[in-house]
């Protein structure tokens, strides 16, 4: 067991010295003229780098597992049987220069997911109860201790901030590069990278249990995950195998030439086949990992890429889940004192949609602060009633406005109307009596949603839905404005997984966006399930991609990749079955001999290697240009 842990180990060198002695052994043939010096390098040559092989077939043989060392000893002892030094040493140095190759660009395309193993914090500075500090191991930090993160470090657990603030790179989390501004009271994830600053952080989570955790753990269950593809090479090879081995058989029975069984071994070996489909897919998804896209194994980027229908939440996924200000509808000269009034109103009241104001009117620089109220009340059902710096201020609903016997003129009608229709809430502001403002209030949609979405489409995607608990003028509004093609609105979440096991039925492909919490049930019946949140816990577990940014940008990119990783796949597949056909046909005709076929095949494995790395750089999407930059700044 040592020895043959020490060959593994140094199968490298084995490999430096198998070349450095055939490269003495043509030395000694064309300049020195030694036939003996050039038997025994090449003899010597092929030993020592046939151990390795040998001890990788005969494990496999143990497991019952014909494997391709195999072949490779049997055609080294046929080889040496014949007398062909050069043939065998040739083979095995090809054959172990190819595994280390192999290796080593495989090792590229893992590294975008081994560069977050080490992003992961190995200690933390804990501040006990008494205010002292100390260093400890990640392990040691338990839920409810504070740690202190200073400039530069990695937040060491997942948690709320309970003093200082800083900017924080979260792109080991989201992907995305921009620092965020932290404060007293916002939550922080364990990966995130403090860029100035000091902070104290109360643990809510350790360990495996944070975010950044989970997102280790999926990834790198992702990468063993195999996809249809990888499944059928694995079944192919344990027959594959066992066949070329008849083959060789075959030809020797038929042919009664030793050589030519023995270089059908050689040629046989379906390297390029074992090898394609498996790099292909860690490379894509070391591609989703490095832009914040979870995609959780070969077998999820296959059915992705079949996905025809899209179906979508409304709130919190084509829109932000916040409400703003939407429609300003002005009927005095003075609207910046009506703005600063009615904001100042909404002080006075706890109103949802009254913060939405203030943060209106906050944005435009407007001081409201400091005007005086000197009287108010709150009308039951209508509204706000208030005496501000010496003006009667109204804020309400149009029953408010009729109640004060505020006239409204055909076109301030036709304007309610119009801000009614789009589903917004609407707040009438009354100036002494007279009508000055009318706002629409109601949850933004996402600026990018309508370019990205016709992104959708340009990459195959033939049906976008969308399924809300939402009233009806909402949703259809916000269909239109962002170019849903069906619409289904005041659902319960289970009447949702109705209508995806409809779209099954119907022969579609679903992948269902949501947030990963309330839509959690049609995350799991859809055959894709999307999750469009910063990783909660159940967005990770339930669905088959996690996009980490929340953004229709990632949504695009996650499946544009995984076509591409599925065409990448074939390809590889059809590169590593043509090469062995040439091979072999090139055996037949006589222009393939065994140490250029090995060569060749070796090159194959490197072919479809580095085929599959250009994944690791697939990433530039082109937009529909006419949508490029536009921004719909309907609300719902």
């Amino acid at each position: 067991m040592k020895i043959q842990r020490f060959i593994q180990q140094h199968q490298t060198h084995i490999t430096l010295a198998s070349a450095i002695l055939i490269a003495l052994g043509f030395f000694a043939k064309f300049v020195l003229h030694s036939t003996i010096v050039y038997d025994w390098s090449f003899i010597l040559a092929s030993i020592i780098a046939a151990v390795p092989i040998m001890i990788h077939a005969y494990q496999a043989l143990r497991v019952k597992v014909i494997s391709i060392e195999l072949l490779v000893s049997i055609a080294v002892i046929g080889a040496f049987i014949i007398g062909e030094y050069n043939e065998s040493a040739i083979v095995t140095f090809l054959f172990l220069f190819g595994s280390y190759l192999e290796q080593r660009t495989l090792s590229k395309t893992r590294e975008s997911i081994k560069s977050l193993t080490e992003m992961a914090p190995a200690t933390a500075i804990l501040v006990n109860e008494d205010g002292s500090q100390e260093e400890v191991d990640i392990d040691d930090v338990d839920e409810g201790d504070h740690v202190l993160v200073k400039t530069g470090a990695s937040v060491p657990v997942d948690g709320k901030i309970v003093s200082g603030s800083g900017y924080l790179d979260e792109a080991v989390i989201t992907g995305e590069s921009k620092p965020v501004a932290k404060h007293q009271g916002d939550d922080v994830f364990s990966g995130s990278i403090l860029g100035n600053g000091t902070v104290t952080v109360e643990a809510t989570k350790v360990g495996e249990d944070t975010t950044f955790g989970k997102i280790i753990e999926l990834v790198e269950d992702a990468q063993d995950a195999k996809s249809p593809a990888e499944s059928f090479i694995d079944k192919f090879a344990q027959y594959y195998t066992p066949a070329v081995l008849v083959i060789a058989a075959l030809v020797y029975i038929f042919t009664r030439n030793f050589s030519t069984a023995i270089t059908v071994l050689v040629l046989g070996c379906p390297g390029a086949l074992v090898i394609g489909a498996p790099v292909s897919n860690v490379a894509g998804i070391g591609n989703g990992a490095k832009r914040g896209i979870l995609l959780k194994g070969g077998a999820v980027m296959n059915d992705f890429a079949k996905v025809d229908t899209f179906v979508f939440d409304k709130t919190g996924t084509l829109t932000l889940g916040n409400t703003a200000v939407s429609a300003v509808k002005t009927y005095t000269d003075n609207a910046d004192t009506a703005l600063a009034l009615v904001a100042r109103a909404e002080r006075l009241s706890d109103h949802p949609l009254g913060k939405a104001v203030i943060d209106y009117v906050n944005g435009k620089d407007l001081s409201f602060e400091q005007l005086n109220v000197t009287d108010n009340d709150t009308v039951k059902g209508q509204g706000l009633v208030a005496d501000i710096d010496q003006h009667h201020v109204l804020v309400g609903n149009l029953k408010l406005m009729q109640a004060n016997n505020v006239q409204l003129t055909a076109a301030q009608s036709s304007d309610l109307a119009s801000v009614q229709a789009t589903g917004s809430s609407v707040i009438m502001v009354a100036v002494d009596n007279v009508l000055a403002l009318t706002l629409g209030i109601s949850d933004v949609i996402r600026p990018e949603v309508k370019a990205q979405l016709q992104a959708l489409r340009d990459h195959g995607a033939k049906h976008l839905v969308m399924l809300t608990g939402d009233n009806h003028i909402t949703a259809q509004y916000v269909a239109e404005q962002v170019g849903i093609d069906e619409v289904h609105a005041e659902l319960l979440p289970e009447q949702k997984v109705e209508y995806i096991k409809q779209f099954k039925a119907d022969g579609r492909t679903v992948a269902f966006v949501g947030d990963g919490i309330n839509d959690s049930p049609a995350i799991a019946t859809a055959q894709i399930g999307i999750a469009m949140g910063s990783g909660t816990d159940v967005a990770i577990e339930t669905s088959d991609v996690v996009l980490m940014q929340s953004s229709f940008e990632a949504l695009v990119h996650a499946y544009a990749l995984s076509k591409k990783t599925v065409r990448n796949t074939k390809e590889n597949i059809v590169i590593a079955i043509g090469v062995v056909l040439f091979l072999l046909l090139g055996l037949i005709l006589g222009f393939i001999y065994m140490a250029s076929g090995m060569f060749v095949h070796e090159a194959s494995i490197l072919v479809v290697i580095f085929n599959a790395m250009r994944l690791i750089r697939y990433g530039n999407l082109k937009v529909t240009p006419q949508l490029q930059g536009k921004s719909s700044h309907a609300l719902s």
